[in-house]
């Protein structure tokens, strides 16, 4: 766990604007995770602060970012190809310790790690509550973003995710955890068969797992 006195913001600029990130470092880091918010919140979704509170704990600085929109105090993100040149823009910034980085978001941004994952030179992707399609449209299907991610892939996706559930994933070169009962944001109802704090364990325990293997 990272010490609060540890923790460090710095401002990026970019070419969709200015971006922010903010550190939790790990003592004798072997990996950075960079992750982004998605197109409605920031980064302080449950899911992301639970993986800066851990994650650094077993060897793995976590760089929560947020994109320019956010920063500029907008309510809905830019378009696509903006979140793009934001985070081509901060990547910079998170490959500085010279380690390797994990590209990862929830989901407006789990799109863009993966949309960039190869040009960047992303060692993996991380995709949390990956969007596979608009609620309600699964013939809008995303899957090619997340199929053409081109490095290992983890997504973490809620049982209950009305923008893609676990079963609807195509078969593909990614692993994929669910979190019972959890909706598009990891949270689970009160009469759940797990409690909230469970579900951020199961998030927390996985990619921990997952992160051993790739530095």
């Amino acid at each position: 766990m990272t010490d609060a006195t540890d923790v460090t913001t710095e401002t990026v600029e970019t070419d969709a604007g200015t971006a922010r990130i903010t550190w939790h470092p790990a003592r004798e880091a072997r990996l950075v995770l960079a992750v982004s918010h998605g197109a409605g919140g920031g980064i302080e979704a449950r899911d992301l602060q639970a993986l800066a509170a851990v994650l650094p704990g077993h060897g793995v600085t976590v760089a929560l970012v947020e994109q320019p929109w956010r920063v500029a105090g907008k309510k809905v993100a830019t378009a696509p190809k903006t979140l793009d040149a934001g985070w081509r823009g901060i990547w910079p910034a998170v490959a500085k310790p010279g380690l390797p980085v994990v590209s990862g978001g929830r989901s407006a941004g789990a799109r863009v790690a993966c949309r960039t994952a190869t040009e960047l030179g992303a060692a993996a992707v991380l995709a949390l509550s990956f969007p596979l399609h608009p609620p309600g449209k699964p013939e809008k299907s995303r899957a090619g973003e997340l199929l053409g991610a081109g490095v290992p892939t983890l997504v973490v996706q809620g049982g209950n995710d009305p923008f893609g559930k676990p079963g609807e994933f195509p078969e593909g070169d990614f692993e994929l955890a669910e979190v019972p009962c959890g909706d598009h944001g990891f949270a689970v109802p009160k009469r759940a068969e797990i409690g909230q704090d469970a579900a951020l364990e199961i998030i927390t325990g996985r990619v921990v797992e997952w992160t051993r293997t790739q530095g």
